[in-house]
Parts: structure tokens; sequence; C-alpha cells
């Protein structure tokens, strides 16, 4: 690790890292201070770290798949307005690719407790609420969560679909979600269906750019096991992301991670809306928060895709966002434009909530040591 001149790096090359698992994803988590400040040069450090690129990062503890090859960096915030900020890094599994073009909200439920255990934050009481920066966005997300005795509980009572057992729970409210990373815009073409590629879609940023397609459009009923509609639509999803990613202003997204791909389909299991989810083009085994807050917005406009497969919940009770391995409850409001109805803001609806319950684990912390730089990438 010579020529290393920023970061907090151990005399045998070691960085600090705590592993949680956040909601129903997994990443390493570093205070910003233990990691280089030019970009660059962490994220060279990052591959290094979680094994990439290779498709098993055998070399490295990242875990093989999108789910579980994330980075959080937390620091402590410069706006008055929150406590800390958070950078979410998407590493890639098999290309050496670092992204922050996205928030993550599954990690993102980590970020309280990891900031109270590591001194970014204090706790206050039996229980804590940390103001977090969404660096990506700009957005700012309130965590909830125990501490008794001053430090983060992570037992508890709290089970969510995805993640075998149950943990202390943890409350995630949204502010300043719509247009994360386009623009401001909840419609970032104003409208609430576009044709894409030959499909209805609609595209929506409520916290994450995501195309919403009905399923029975791609030939499939929403209800296929991730790995086959991954076989039967990765070609047919690429392509229809990289017109919608144009369309979104994102530019050219053949590189990145956004904007998603939700299927839609009548719910099966009592909830609100089936989904299958690409991300960007492999099948999620499960839904990411922010994107079932998009989709859960989407299905409350008239008009706009899955609007009319949806089954509404009773008033004031969650939307339940079916996924692959269980269901999501995500508690959406909306009101009117905020322009009014023949304003600039064109009949688009404002988003006065958007809140969800997840749970985290701090798995180890420890140090973890990097491959040596200007060793050959891969297997």
């Amino acid at each position: 690790m010579t020529g290393r001149v920023t970061g907090r790096v151990t005399g045998d090359g070691g960085v600090r890292c705590m592993l949680m698992r956040g909601g129903t994803s997994k990443g390493a988590y570093f205070r910003a201070d233990d990691l280089p400040s030019d970009p660059a040069e962490r994220d060279g450090l990052l591959l290094r770290l979680m094994g990439a690129p290779d498709p098993r990062q055998i070399d490295g503890i990242g875990g093989a798949h999108p789910l579980t090859s994330k980075v959080a960096v937390v620091s402590p915030s410069a706006d008055p307005a929150a406590d800390v900020d958070y950078l979410f890094l998407q590493i890639g599994v098999d290309e050496a690719t670092v992204s922050d073009r996205q928030n993550c909200g599954n990690l993102l439920a980590g970020v309280g407790p990891f900031a109270v255990e590591r001194g970014l934050a204090a706790a206050r009481g039996a229980e804590t609420a940390v103001r977090i920066r969404m660096l990506n966005s700009g957005s700012v997300a309130t965590a909830t969560f125990p501490t008794p005795g001053g430090r983060p509980a992570y037992a508890g009572g709290t089970a969510i679909s995805g993640v075998p057992g149950t943990a202390a729970p943890i409350l995630l409210d949204f502010e300043g979600t719509a247009g994360s990373a386009t623009g401001g815009a909840l419609l970032p073409t104003g409208r609430v269906r576009d044709v894409v590629d030959g499909v209805e879609v609609t595209l929506i940023d409520n916290g994450m750019p995501v195309v919403v397609a009905a399923a029975a459009d791609f030939g499939v009923t929403g209800d296929e096991p991730p790995a086959e509609l991954e076989d039967r639509l990765r070609d047919r999803i690429q392509s229809l992301r990289l017109r919608a990613g144009e369309l979104m202003g994102l530019g050219d997204v053949a590189g990145a991670s956004v904007p998603k791909t939700t299927l839609v389909a009548p719910p099966r299991a009592g909830g609100t809306i089936a989904t299958r989810t690409f991300i960007p083009l492999r099948a999620h085994t499960s839904i990411g928060v922010l994107g079932a807050v998009t989709v859960a917005t989407a299905v409350l406009i008239d008009g706009a895709v899955g609007h009319d497969l949806a089954r509404p919940p009773a008033p004031g009770a969650p939307l339940g966002i079916e996924h692959p391995t269980g269901r999501l409850d995500v508690d959406v409001r909306l009101g009117a434009p905020p322009d009014g109805p023949d304003g600039p803001g064109g009949g688009v609806p404002a988003v006065r909530r958007a809140a969800i319950v997840r749970t985290a684990r701090k798995l180890f912390d420890g140090t973890v040591f990097p491959r040596p730089p200007g060793d050959p990438h891969g297997t």
C-alpha cells in the first residue's frame, strides 16, 4: 500500500471496516476519513477490497452478486439539516466499476446504527433518530432505531421478507426523494405513460429511477422465478432501459446501474402489486427499498402503468409490494400538484410522504485487507 497519503491505513495495509446487512442487501461500511479522499484512489482501493472484477469475488469480501457488492461511506455532515452524510457506491462484480449514480435504501438502514457505533452521531435515550443526507441525490432520510444503554440494538421482533429471522425495527422516513437522479422531476418526461422500444412504460423517479412496465407486455406472468426471467428477458430489458435512460435525462446508461426496470402484475399474495425487478440486468430476488417506494408511487398515479393492475389498500394502510421472496410494505402519500392543476406542475402529484420499516445487523467490525495494487484483475 505504498504511496497512500490519505485515509487511516494500518501498518500492514488494512482498512477499518464494518460489514453489515442492511435490509435485503449486505455491504461494507466505512468512515469517509478511513478511505482515500481522492475518488479515483478510493475506488481503486474498494475494487481490491471487494475482490472485483471477478464473478466469484473470491479474493475480496464481496458476495458475488450486486446485492452483496455494495459500499456505504459515512461522514459528519456540514449540512445543518443532517447529522451525517451517506455516499452509496455500487461495486461491479465481474466488471471493474464503481457507481455513485443511485441511492441504496437497503444499506441506508444500517447507516444510523453505524454512525452511532463510530461516534459520528450520538445516541439519544432508548430510541435515536439520525438525519442522513444521501449524497447520491441530496435528499434527506431520518432513521429511527432503538438504542438502549446508548448503543444500537440489533435484536428484535421485526421480520422483513427476504431475511431469515427477526431483528430490531428501523424506520426510514424519506424527504425530497422525487426526481432523485432526474433533476427533481417525479415524471422526467412530464408524461404518465410513454411508449419505449414498443412497450408502454411509466418512467418515474421517487428515490430511484425506474422503468415500470407490465409483465404481460413481455409475454410473462410476473410470477416466474428471477433466474428464469433473467434468461428470457435480459436482452429486451437492456434495449428498453438504454432508450429509457436517454428519455429520463440520464444519458448513456449502458455502463450504469440505473434506471432499474420493474415488471408489474396483479397481486397474488394479498398485496397491492406484484413485481419483478432487474438491477439493472440481473433479476432481483426481492426489490430495493427506493425501488419499491418508486413503484408504489407509480401505481398510485391514475393512468400510470400498474395503476389498473393494483389492488388498493384500505385508507391509511401501506402498499404491499410483492416480490419473489415476499412482500415489502411502503407508506407513500401523494398530494395535489405543487403548482396547481393548471400550473407548471402539469398535474404531476407532489410526494407528501415516503416511509418504510427495515432492519439491519452488524456482521463484523474490524480490519479488511485489500489485494495489493498492481496485481492483475480477476482470477
